[in-house]
């Protein structure tokens, strides 16, 4: 296991609070009008909900120029404001500390993990420091299946805007699921429950100080859990309601860091998902309800042109990653653009480009940020396919579309296999010894 370094301050509290049975994480940087919501609903979660345990709430703050940490340190809930079946035993530890290597979102659950695993924590959960919508039963959904059900990763099953999560929904969750043979929802959604012995396994690997940590480390943490065949479940929260962005707007950062930590790990797991074949549930937790969700404006035009600018512009380097006939009729899309014809990216034909990529970026490892770069107008292009298809749509038709694509993803996996070795097929890779660790 990696070493247990805490920071300096982490460390005089650990020492202080001695043992604890549920961490409590929220990374944050610069989010002072947000964090403090997020700590009250964290430290009343625990009130109502486990009483009789000891816990803590810690803020790993990657160095915020406002007053984040101030907001957490000062978070008040009233206990009389709670309707409590049991007095709890002593109110949750309400911590703030800098974490320290890499900037991101890893290096900031590394601290929390490793506070976790000094207390000796039977439970950790993490959520995000800008929501609005978080309520008190999140704690309660994301740590009671690990306590009391046996679960190890507990991911989050939200009710969303139907133009909201584009990268989760058209590339991250079909491409995940058909991989590795589950049906997680949100694998990138940025609240999970984690059990003792699955952060054990995240802090022995060697990961904190790459780009995982900075950039991949949600798809990370739910595909070590899935490929090293950790118990999973998911928990509907209701609705997540934060920052949300048009999809046409500039997420191409965010596009490359998710999607290449995906196709990394997919070398990583290639002796896993060689294997595996359809996709089965997993149980999901919690009452399912409607709720209302923030509208979300999409500019289709925008992304159309962008699309036809990519196929001005970008043909050289999509030749590395596509075949002829993908790009062929990429162009044939593209032609028809420009000629005022509404986009309509096919989930094949978007199958085939996604698979495509990620085979070119396993045998082009020079290149790959030209690649990822150049996969922004394919992703927007499909995006404005799906808006101009859905747009008279409500939530239960959509959803049944994003299951249309991932059954294509799943129908056409051979096709990956044989793109991923060449054209030739080739035998399947070999299964390193330690590999799927045993529930």
């Amino acid at each position: 296991m990696a070493s247990l370094v805490l920071p300096e301050e982490a460390r005089r509290a650990a020492e202080v609070i001695k043992q604890a049975d549920i961490v409590i994480g929220i990374p944050s940087y610069n989010n002072e009008r947000t964090i403090a919501h997020v700590v009250r609903a964290a430290y009343a979660g625990l009130a109502k909900y486990f009483p009789q345990l000891t816990a803590v709430v810690v803020n790993s703050d990657g160095g915020s120029t406002d007053a984040t940490r101030e907001a957490v340190i000062s978070a008040r809930v009233e206990d009389s404001h709670l309707l409590l079946l049991d007095t709890p035993l002593g109110g949750a530890h309400r911590l703030s500390f800098p974490y320290h290597g890499v900037p991101g979102k890893g290096s900031a659950f590394r601290l929390v993990f490793q506070l976790a695993s000094t207390l000796g924590a039977k439970a950790c959960a993490v959520v995000d420091s800008d929501l609005r919508s978080i309520t008190p039963e999140w704690i309660d959904l994301l740590v009671r299946p690990v306590l009391f059900a046996g679960y190890d990763f507990v991911a989050p099953y939200y009710q969303r805007h139907k133009y909201d999560g584009t990268i989760t929904n058209s590339i991250v969750y079909p491409l995940t699921r058909s991989l590795y043979g589950l049906s997680v929802r949100q694998p990138i959604g940025g609240e999970f429950g984690i059990s003792a012995r699955l952060v054990s396994r995240y802090l022995e690997r060697d990961v904190w100080d790459t780009d995982v940590a900075r950039y991949g480390i949600d798809i990370w943490m739910t595909t070590v859990a899935i490929a090293e065949g950790f118990r999973v479940c998911q928990s509907f929260l209701g609705a997540k309601l934060h920052d949300a962005k048009d999809p046409s707007s500039d997420l191409s950062a965010m596009l490359h860091q998710v999607v290449g930590s995906v196709f990394t790990l997919m070398q990583e797991y290639e002796p896993v998902w060689w294997e595996r074949e359809g996709a089965r549930p997993v149980e999901v937790f919690g009452f399912r309800f409607d709720v209302g969700l923030d509208p979300i404006n999409v500019d289709v035009a925008r992304m159309a042109r962008a699309f036809e600018r990519g196929c001005e512009e970008l043909g050289e380097v999509w030749a590395l990653a596509l075949t002829p006939d993908t790009l062929a009729r990429l162009r044939a899309l593209g032609r028809g653009c420009r000629l005022g014809q509404p986009l309509h990216v096919d989930n094949e034909l978007w199958t085939r480009v996604v698979y495509e990529f990620a085979c070119a970026y396993r045998r082009q490892p020079i290149s790959r940020g030209h690649l990822m770069r150049s996969l922004t107008p394919l992703y927007l292009a499909r995006v404005a396919s799906f808006v101009i298809e859905t747009q008279q749509m409500g939530p239960a038709e959509v959803e049944t579309e994003i299951e249309n694509l991932c059954l294509a993803f799943e129908q056409q996996k051979p096709y990956l296999r044989t793109q991923w070795n060449g054209k030739s097929g080739g035998a399947p890779p070999v299964r390193p010894e330690r590999e799927v660790v045993t529930p």
